[in-house]
């Protein structure tokens, strides 16, 4: 099987030195994606919950509705596929569009459609007090970047505390597999609240949607076409947000703002 770390030696430079350094990196890996016996894509990833990636994945693109669907869902001994078997036969799509992702995601959800989704009447409510209390939980729950760093996390939070966590070097990677995880452990708490340290562009804000979280936040900056989705789905999206401070792009209602 592919470890998620692995053993790396590097010099630094440093006020005229040279220093020797034995550490661990993030492993970014091909994993391809098997469907009912035929492959359909590869993902690179970090080869950690790959069951809930691939799980998530198709569900996030709409091929799945629920692990009913699912007959099974495992990684073969070498950890460089993920079979995903159905109890129905499914079309691949014709043409997978590749994504602003930063391993390069693709997606064959057209994202400039009509949404078929709407937030718009949801009461969610949170103070903004308690955005900075979720940005720490989401620091906390970075078990792999305190070993190695250079690698995305995305939780999903009922509002008091952490639901569900997942690491990746993708940040579209993380979203996935946090659906994945909610439908393999059947764990979709009545609020949703999305917390990620990776940009949010569209694909990131149509996987929010779809995992019907109207509170999508991060730590740095929303794309041009990621507000305007947010605006016509009715999802609050929130960036640079810190302890203190955060930045509201689109119906700051939810957040006490008057």
């Amino acid at each position: 099987m592919i470890t998620p770390q692995k053993d790396i030696q590097y010099e630094r430079y440093e006020f005229k030195k040279w220093q020797h350094f034995d550490a661990e990196t993030i492993v970014e890996t091909p994993v391809s994606l098997t469907v009912n016996g035929e492959v359909w894509l590869s993902f690179m990833c970090t080869p950690v919950n790959l069951e809930a990636l691939a799980v998530g994945f198709l569900f996030n693109e709409g091929i799945i509705e629920s692990m009913d669907e699912v007959e099974d869902a495992r990684v073969c001994e070498h950890g460089d596929n993920v079979d995903v078997w159905l109890n129905r036969s499914v079309v691949q799509p014709t043409s997978w569009r590749r994504t602003s992702g930063c391993t390069g995601g693709v997606t064959a959800v057209d994202l400039l459609a009509k949404p078929n989704v709407s937030f718009s009447g949801n009461r969610l409510e949170v103070q903004p007090e308690a955005i900075g209390k979720l940005v720490e939980m989401l620091f906390e729950s970075q078990s792999l970047y305190r070993e190695t760093g250079g690698v995305h996390t995305s939780a999903l939070s009922d509002g008091e505390k952490i639901i569900l966590s997942a690491e990746d070097i993708g940040r579209h990677n993380t979203l996935d597999k946090i659906a994945g995880l909610c439908l393999i452990e059947k764990a979709f708490p009545e609020t949703r609240i999305l917390i990620t340290t990776g940009r949010i562009s569209s694909e990131m804000l149509q996987k929010a949607a779809r995992l019907q979280a109207p509170i999508l936040i991060s730590r740095t900056s929303p794309s041009s076409l990621s507000i305007e989705m947010a605006d016509r789905y009715g999802i609050t999206l929130i960036g640079y947000a810190r302890k203190h401070r955060f930045n509201v792009y689109s119906n700051s209602e939810r957040v006490g703002f008057s």
